[in-house]
């Protein structure tokens, strides 16, 4: 999912950094107003999990790998403003001393890594757990299927932006398949583990997750957490 340089046209990157600035923007003023002191330490240990999440996984002919993204996760867990925030350290920290992905397409990656979790996920995760019992389970669920449409929608837009402006000299058609074949099977995996990590923290630190105290509701936590 990591663009590289030279894989998409200047217009489209120049767009992508546009969209990624303004929004980054709005994220990081929403955070400074909502975060507290308790989601500084989690962030922190989110960055370097989620850094471990990225690691590629399935290769994909067009000159990128499959991975993990872990967006939806760090909206759950850190709401959609943080959320973008922390995935975006993590973004910029895998292009400089990774090597995944371009400098020059670092807005592109942005927006496809961090801003859709927040702008498709997170509120699919909402919309879910209006409908689903409010009940950890529930919840876990909802988390896990916001993780997947998160997934193929940012496969989508990857997919679009190569349509707009791709320069790798590769056929549309075998970015898109290649692209959305992949990350169909990486989707079902994030699920997984987003429900699973996000079920497993309910059971024993309800106060971790952000998004089940969304609407007035709490879960309890054992061992006298609140």
């Amino acid at each position: 999912m990591h663009i590289p340089d030279g894989f998409v046209s200047p217009a489209v990157t120049v767009a992508g950094a546009v969209v990624a600035v303004a929004g980054l923007a709005l994220c990081v003023r929403r955070a400074g107003l909502d975060v507290t002191q308790r989601q500084l330490p989690l962030a922190g240990l989110a960055a370097a999990f989620f850094l471990v999440l990225g690691a590629p996984i399935i290769p994909v002919a067009v000159g990128t790998e499959g991975h993990l993204l872990g967006g939806t996760l760090a909206v759950a867990l850190l709401g959609p403003w943080l959320g973008p925030v922390v995935i975006t350290v993590v973004t910029v920290v895998q292009a400089l001393f990774l090597g995944d992905g371009g400098l020059s397409t670092l807005g592109i990656n942005v927006v496809n890594l961090a801003l859709v979790p927040a702008a498709v996920g997170y509120p699919v995760l909402l919309g879910l757990r209006k409908v689903l019992p409010r009940r950890p389970t529930g919840t876990s669920v909802a988390a896990g299927i916001a993780a997947v449409v998160s997934v193929l929608a940012a496969a989508a837009l990857f997919t679009a932006e190569y349509a707009l402006g791709g320069a790798a000299g590769v056929p549309l058609r075998t970015v898109a398949i290649s692209t959305m074949g992949v990350y169909a099977l990486v989707a079902v995996l994030e699920g997984l583990v987003t429900a699973l990590v996000v079920r497993g923290l309910l059971a024993v630190r309800a106060d971790l997750v952000q998004v089940a105290r969304v609407g007035g509701n709490r879960y309890s936590a054992p061992h006298g957490a609140p």
